[in-house]
């Protein structure tokens, strides 16, 4: 315990200092060497007041997850906190860093606050499906009042120090080292006279009915499904109506209950995900290439998107066009994007200047490419379009520069075959608007050089992207696995539902879109030149979208077009449902001879999620995705799968594999082309293990 938590004197301050690196996580050691530290501190007569402090690079960053679903061991949280905060002496929190949740409760239960500039407060318990369970909600709601409270707890959004000064949250800030800012808090307390003040002292605040009522509100539209945002305010709205005592016991409660739900455990393995999916040991120790420059050929809404997310993240960027107009319109597009980024804040008006004026030029000639670190290849999705552009990087680039194309779905190791150097070729799939989305699909050939995947990985670190390694295929891993449950979404049409309905119950289930809405978004061209594609080794048992291809044929390509498979008012991009789409499809039933039924929204998410996994499993034991939690990031980063959910994978062992296999058996009898069980959910089923099983086997 000592270890962990220390305690020294200055004078008669106490100094208590948490060490329990890396981010101070309070598990049981730091909880029960604070109590023992206050009991020290309480009977030591030199000492008329404490500092907590952090060491190292933060206050305390919140909780630790490894005890989250593990009988809990005293003392508590919440104990510890009533216990700094019953003390007779005034004890002082010098925040730096990151005060997070369980951190930042921690300091409410100071009897006073100081952060450092640039520390970042939160309470984010809601992206872990909990709310703060150690008095956050009922003290928040005393210092700063119920509507500030609200937005506050339930963003999880951090906020800066003096943020949380206006807000109330601490009493000063101070742009020094926080141990020193402390102290000299600390003695300003001491020659005051100051006693300890407790924020359970206050008043209940004020019931705000409207905020409440708002709050909810917002929730039904935004959180669907989710239910830490609904208990979180009524553990707020507690804070006007009860005692504090009482008011502390329900939100312990509540934060109970929350622990024992599936949402708590899918949205933890998701913020498990995102920190382990870049970490490969096959990658451990291998050096970088040096990227400071980069080009992007094709200018495009994806390579200007590209570029975009280049030129923010500090790199010289060349945008390489096919002639003087296609480069105006491609800087146009560059710059719309860098004016948008300056009104969100993400781009001071200074670095704008200079990245237009330095560190940005769209050009028309590849001989500019010849000292450039990297290339990334945007043209239109063409094989033979993409090899010419390939021949033309390998002659003019220099040795040891990266060449990477951003293709969707072509085979990356055809087009590394053009190059005379197949090892410096990787694949990075952006997704799109490329300079907003999260994910980047690293896509690596058999010959990929290991500092070549190293490079793409720092390089997606440096924008602030999730990286997820894939193997080759059509499609990857995300739009492979898009392509068949978008055939899953396709059988359930011809077989009766509408479209509408599929849209409404993939909604429901917790996506942001159906896969039609998201056929309108991407254009219906893209879906139509991809079955052209395949036509030549498509299997004769397969079943494609002929009313899609009617679409294709009468122009109506989606949003881009006002018309799709919804129609879009001007500038909307919210479409409404065509009266007309059920008659269309109807007469494609009728010359197929298909005889339809109703689908329950149910039996929907079921085919669809039921696809989404079998054909992830197919994909996983393939070896284009090495791991289950590689699929879950793909799809939580890439594809808007509910992160409250955990991920397809975690929501298959959540649900049960065995159940899903019998589902999957009985559509096979059905169809018994489309769903073939995949034989990795057969073994695992068989051996009786989870996918979440093979994520600790895999060799990465």
């Amino acid at each position: 315990m000592e270890d962990v938590v220390s305690y020294d004197l200055v004078g008669d301050i106490a100094v208590i200092t948490i060490n329990n690196p890396p981010v101070n996580a309070i598990g049981w050691d730091v909880r029960s060497g604070l109590w023992h530290v206050m009991d020290r501190f309480s009977e030591d007569p030199r000492a008329a007041i404490a500092v907590l402090v952090g060491a190292n690079r933060m206050f305390v960053g919140g909780a630790d997850l490894k005890e989250f679903g593990k009988p809990l061991r005293d003392p508590t949280l919440p104990a510890l906190i009533l216990k700094i905060e019953a003390s007779a002496k005034p004890v002082v929190a010098a925040m730096h860093g990151h005060s997070l949740g369980g951190g930042f409760e921690l300091s409410l239960g100071c009897h006073y606050r100081l952060a450092t500039e640039g520390t970042r407060i939160a309470l984010p318990e809601v992206t872990l499906g909990l709310l703060p369970g150690a008095g956050g909600t009922q003290r928040v709601a005393r210092l700063v009042g119920i509507t500030k409270a609200l937005d506050f707890i339930l963003s999880g959004r951090p906020r800066l120090a003096n943020e949380a000064l206006q807000l109330g949250l601490v009493d000063r800030t101070d742009s020094g080292n926080a141990r020193e800012a402390g102290l000299a808090f600390a003695r300003e307390l001491v020659d005051a006279g100051a006693k300890p003040r407790r924020i359970s002292d206050l008043p209940s605040p004020a019931e705000d009915v409207e905020a409440l009522r708002s709050a909810r509100e917002s929730i039904a539209r935004t959180a669907r499904g989710q239910v830490a945002p609904l208990k979180i305010v009524q553990a707020l709205e507690a804070t006007s109506r009860m005692s504090f005592v009482d008011g502390l016991a329900l939100e312990r409660r509540l934060f109970l209950e929350l622990m024992d739900t599936p949402q708590r455990a899918g949205l933890v393995h998701a913020f498990f995900v995102e920190r382990q999916v870049s970490n490969l040991r096959a990658l451990a120790g291998v050096s970088l290439r040096a990227i400071q420059s980069a080009a992007v050929i094709g200018g495009g809404t994806m390579g200007a998107g590209i570029a975009t997310a280049l030129l923010l993240s500090g790199l010289h960027v060349i945008l390489i066009e096919r002639d003087a107009e296609s480069a105006d319109s491609a800087n146009g597009r560059v710059a719309r994007y860098l004016d948008e980024a300056v009104k969100r804040g993400k781009l001071g008006e200074p670095e704008r200047q200079a990245i237009t004026h330095v560190r940005f030029k769209a050009l028309t000639d590849y001989s500019a490419l010849s000292d450039v670190d990297l290339a990334i290849e945007a043209v239109f999705e063409s094989l033979e379009l993409k090899k010419t552009v390939f021949r033309q990087l390998d002659d003019v680039m220099r040795a040891g520069a990266i060449l990477a194309t951003n293709t969707s779905y072509l085979n990356i190791e055809e087009i590394a075959a053009v190059t005379r150097r197949p090892a410096d070729v990787v694949g990075l799939h952006f997704f799109s608007p490329a300079h907003v989305m999260k994910l980047l699909e690293v896509v690596v050939t058999p010959k990929t050089s290991p500092d070549v995947i190293a490079s793409a990985f720092g390089l997606a670190k440096s924008l602030g992207k999730i990286a997820v390694r894939s193997g080759v295929c059509d499609g990857f891993i995300g739009n492979r696995i898009l392509a068949h449950i978008r055939g899953a979404a396709d059988r359930l049409v011809w077989a009766g539902a509408s479209p509408y309905q599929v849209d409404r119950a993939i909604r429901d289930f917790g996506f942001p879109m159906g896969p039609y809405a998201v056929a309108d978004l991407a254009g219906l061209d893209i879906g139509f030149l991809t079955r052209q594609r395949k036509a030549a080794t498509r299997d004769p048992r397969d079943i494609i979208p002929a009313w899609a291809d009617d679409l294709y044929n009468q122009g109506r390509l989606g949003q881009k077009t006002g018309r799709g498979y919804y129609i879009y008012a001007a500038g909307d991009r919210i479409g409404q449902p065509d009266p007309e789409m059920d008659e269309r499809i109807a007469r494609h039933r009728e010359q197929r001879g298909i005889l339809t039924r109703n689908f329950s929204d149910l039996e929907i998410q079921r085919r669809y999620m039921a696809a989404l996994v079998n054909e992830a499993a197919n994909v996983i034991d393939e070896n284009i995705a090495a791991r289950p939690l590689d699929v879950d990031a793909v799809f939580l980063f890439g594809y808007g799968f509910p992160r409250h959910c955990g991920g397809p994978m975690h929501w298959a062992d959540a649900q049960g594999l065995a159940g899903l296999l019998d589902e999957i058996r009985d559509l096979h009898r059905e169809d018994p082309f489309f769903w073939t069980p995949a034989p990795l959910l057969e073994r695992l089923v068989q051996q009786n293990r989870t996918f979440a099983s093979l994520n600790d086997a895999s060799e990465l």
